[in-house]
């Protein structure tokens, strides 16, 4: 198979015209060191996360997919590290769409003058780039249209199904009595049908959760909801 990807914590391969692999890394972002799943750099590395993250994903998309969510899931190999996924174009370099239910990260960087860190949110939802140059920058609706990255209608689809999937995450988490803070997402269009789907992977590396008022570290979050 031929390497497409390279990427920060999953390298990416051509299976076919309709398909890809994902193979996990055991590299997590952060800084200095420290894990912060809303950094846009490699932090560390924790020996053993990459089967972690790579079965967290497959419990939540074959969770989603049965619930009749499009997702890019095909199946994985948790041996190989690896998820086979379908193909998708992507909305201009790539958009990632955050759901807030708590105050943190960089909605307190920016709006910290407003509201105190942990206040709750509405299932607030905020789009940013694709883009480690300029720090994947916040993107405000009429940008994505004027751009022509989205379309209202793209705009609208995307907006409600990433209110849907984090209100399921954030339900599982209190199944174990976790507080979903935060969780990013990745969109893009079947290549073959051009469906939108769910794309990338939902694992610790994509959210924020907290138990006791404490943020959980990425192996204990995939612990408690994989019930290791």
């Amino acid at each position: 198979m031929k390497k497409i990807l390279e990427g920060k914590t999953k390298d990416i391969y051509e299976i076919d015209g309709h398909h890809l692999l994902m193979k996990f890394k055991d590299d997590v972002t952060g800084e200095d060191g420290v894990f912060n799943p809303g950094a846009d750099q490699v932090g560390l590395k924790m020996e053993g996360i990459s089967q972690l993250n790579l079965r967290l994903s497959k419990h939540f998309f074959e969770d989603l997919n049965e619930m009749g969510v499009c997702t890019h899931y095909c199946d994985a190999d948790i041996e190989d590290l690896s998820m086979k996924v379908r193909k998708a174009n992507l909305f201009g370099h790539g958009i990632e769409v955050i759901c807030r239910f708590h105050a943190c990260g960089s909605f307190i960087k920016r709006y910290g003058a407003y509201i105190e860190e942990g206040s709750k949110l509405p299932a607030y939802v905020e789009f940013t780039l694709k883009d480690d140059e300029r720090n994947d920058p916040l993107i405000t609706k009429d940008a994505l249209i004027v751009l022509e990255i989205l379309n209202k209608e793209d705009y609208e689809a995307i907006e409600t199904l990433s209110r849907q999937i984090s209100i399921y995450i954030k339900n599982e988490c209190a199944k174990h009595n976790l507080e979903l803070y935060d969780i990013k997402l990745e969109f893009a269009r079947d290549i073959e049908t051009n469906n939108l789907m769910l794309i990338d992977e939902i694992s610790s590396g994509s959210m924020r959760v907290y138990q006791n008022g404490h943020v959980l570290d990425p192996f204990s979050l995939s612990k408690i909801i994989l019930q290791d």
